[in-house]
């Protein structure tokens, strides 16, 4: 029979297993988000109503939801949030026509409820900070994270358009191997780079937030079910002792 310690380790490993399966396995730099962060995710959430929901949807958060986590009033909601909806218990939908967007975009744009979980908020991160300039593209712009991207720059006034720098070796049969080395500003944005880099991880913390908005108060009940457990398997071990005490 395995032993307590045995059996947390166990459960241990099962969860940091699962934890790495759901972050994904590209090696992004971290995004450094704290979802606890209220005032983040607040910023978080205007970035996202301004500059991403004319185009994507998060159809699976409520706006009372987020409103309720958020320490949003009723009005608050329908002053800065509710660009495109009349009632709280909505969810955020785009009014833009599916077909039009295949047309100008080549694709319909995701919805992103769940894009943290799916891809991991590194991966948003690092996609929203990874546009350059390629104009064999049809909007002018690539990612490093994301190649042949049909989306456009849409943070572009932000963060302006940059460069991306390789390492270009040639081998002996011929073939070219290009290595990214690096970014370099082409043309300057409205923000400076710490500026844009603070936008994008509250961008990035706010689709963290929706794809799991009761992570915080499953958080909360999971410490209090742990010290449960803990006491019951104290007092369960002490009971064994004490009924089996006499037996050899």
């Amino acid at each position: 029979m395995l032993s307590a310690r045995q059996i947390i380790a166990l459960v241990t490993a099962a969860f940091l297993t699962t934890s790495a399966i759901a972050a994904g396995g590209a090696d992004y730099p971290p995004s450094n988000i704290d979802r606890d962060n209220i005032q983040s995710l607040q910023r978080g959430a205007a970035n996202f109503m301004n500059y991403c929901s004319g185009c994507h949807s998060a159809e699976y958060v409520r706006y009372n939801t987020i409103g309720k986590h958020l320490e949003l009033s009723e009005q608050q909601l329908i002053d800065n949030l509710m660009f495109n909806a009349e009632k709280t218990f909505e969810t955020i939908n785009v009014n833009m026509p599916m077909d039009d967007a295949v047309t100008w975009f080549g694709a319909a744009p995701p919805d992103l409820t769940l894009t943290a979980r799916s891809k991991s908020a590194d991966y948003i991160y690092n996609f929203l900070k990874g546009f350059y300039i390629d104009e064999e593209q049809t909007h002018g712009v690539n990612n490093r994270w994301l190649a042949g991207t049909s989306m456009p720059h849409v943070l572009g006034e932000l963060q302006g358009y940059q460069r991306a720098v390789y390492d270009e070796k040639v081998g002996e049969d011929g073939s070219v191997t290009r290595t990214f080395v690096e970014f370099e500003q082409a043309i300057p944005g409205q923000l400076d780079p710490e500026a844009y880099d603070e936008f994008v991880r509250d961008t990035t913390n706010f689709l963290a937030y929706i794809a799991e908005p009761v992570r915080s108060e499953r958080r909360k009940l999971g410490v209090w079910v742990i010290m449960f457990l803990t006491l019951f398997g104290i007092l369960a071990y002490m009971l064994k002792k004490e009924i089996w005490k006499d037996v050899k």
